[in-house]
């Protein structure tokens, strides 16, 4: 089920809300297999929110409520791209690599 694909990647996230309203992901955090907390700052990203209900290619379905970015990030000196999903009604960010 797609409600608990994000469930189980749930990711702390800090984000600017800029004065149109757009949010920005700044920052996140995830937690690994030993349960120690890893911060990562976002060093670019892309917003694909907005085209409407859909599955993306990792298997979660996107509603018109939910925003998506698709961010850069450097993990032990490489950049990786990971997709960030905020769920506006549970208020719940999660991430797929």
């Amino acid at each position: 089920m797609e409600e608990d694909r994000l469930c189980e990647n749930r990711v702390d996230v800090i984000c600017q809300h800029s004065r149109t309203g757009e949010v920005i992901p700044l920052r996140l955090r995830v937690c690994d297999e030993e349960g120690e907390l890893h911060a990562y700052t976002i060093k670019g990203y892309k917003d694909l929110s907005g085209r409407g209900a859909y599955t993306t290619t990792d298997g979660i379905y996107v509603t018109d409520r939910m925003l998506v970015y698709e961010c850069r990030i450097q993990v032990l000196g490489r950049i990786r791209t990971v997709r960030l999903y905020y769920d506006q009604v549970r208020n719940l960010w999660a991430m797929r690599s």
